[in-house]
């Protein structure tokens, strides 16, 4: 199996996911070889693409599938390379960052039931416990919607703010701050781009796939760990609407709910970094 991998510097980053283009769908879903259908599929590295080559080497070849995985390192690409037919399906993406995405770009991609969640964790270089967060401390934090209310909230949880009351936590942003007693002063910044600049702050939320990119374990080397009961962000299959019912997709997401896969997600990641959705 074949593994791309698309990073795009953050000028053409902004172009892209500024334009926000629409079109380009087509109906036809993958490669045919014979009894063999190669589907390409659109990941981020870890733990999604990791996932994906997993099934690609043991599970895919008893259900007629190849799979060829393009991983990308920006949120804002996957969808429109589905949107574009570039990609057969995508892995990466959770139903609120869906959901915004098609409220504002106007795609009509489908997503299935979660396979995975990676917790968020809030990550220091310096600070041991999320008590000892000083007054005034900068903390880094996502810039897209639907992750940053997702970040406030377990902030939140942890006591060290609070929201605006009736804010829905998958929407809430900066502005739904409504007690700061530490005056923590938030910096926005890229989901890609928290690890690398960790060392300018005090401390950061950080996606978990992100941090496993950039070593950091969540489960061991986070100060605060995102709740996982009754979470919302999993990571699940989408696809372009008009294929959903796909012979072949849903052969795919099949596969990625078997018995296999979750033993595979629950070994691989035993600490709790990535955990079954199913």
């Amino acid at each position: 199996m074949k593994t791309k991998l698309i990073a795009i510097a953050a000028s053409a980053t902004l172009l892209l996911s500024g334009c926000g283009l629409v079109g380009g769908g087509t109906n036809s879903v993958g490669e045919k070889d014979g009894d063999v259908t190669k589907l390409t599929v659109g990941a981020t590295p870890v733990p999604q693409g990791d996932i994906l080559r997993y099934v690609d080497e043991n599970l895919a070849e008893d259900a007629g599938l190849d799979i060829e995985v393009t991983e990308y390192t920006d949120y804002t690409l996957p969808n429109k390379a589905l949107n574009d037919g570039d990609i057969d399906a995508n892995y990466f993406q959770h139903k609120p960052y869906l959901d915004s995405e098609v409220e504002g770009q106007g795609y009509e991609i489908t997503g299935f039931k979660p396979i995975n969640l990676e917790p968020f964790a809030l990550f220091s270089n310096d600070i041991k416990d999320v008590k000892d967060i000083p007054k005034n401390a900068k903390i880094g934090i996502n810039n897209d919607p639907s992750n940053q209310g997702r970040a406030l909230k377990m902030l939140e949880d942890a006591k060290l703010i609070t929201l605006k009351d009736g804010v829905d936590a998958i929407d809430a942003k900066l502005s739904d701050v409504e007690e700061n007693p530490k005056n923590v002063k938030f910096v926005e910044a890229d989901a890609a781009q928290l690890a690398r600049t960790l060392e300018d702050v005090d401390a950061s939320v950080i996606n978990g796939n992100n941090a496993l990119e950039a070593g950091l374990n969540p489960a061991k080397d986070g100060i605060l760990l995102e709740k996982a009961d009754d979470n919302p962000y999993g990571n699940f299959l989408a696809v372009r609407t008009e294929n959903k019912d796909d012979e072949n997709i849903k052969k795919l997401d099949e596969l990625l709910h078997s018995p296999e896969v979750k033993k595979f997600i629950e070994k691989k990641w035993a600490d709790g970094s990535v955990l079954p959705s199913f």
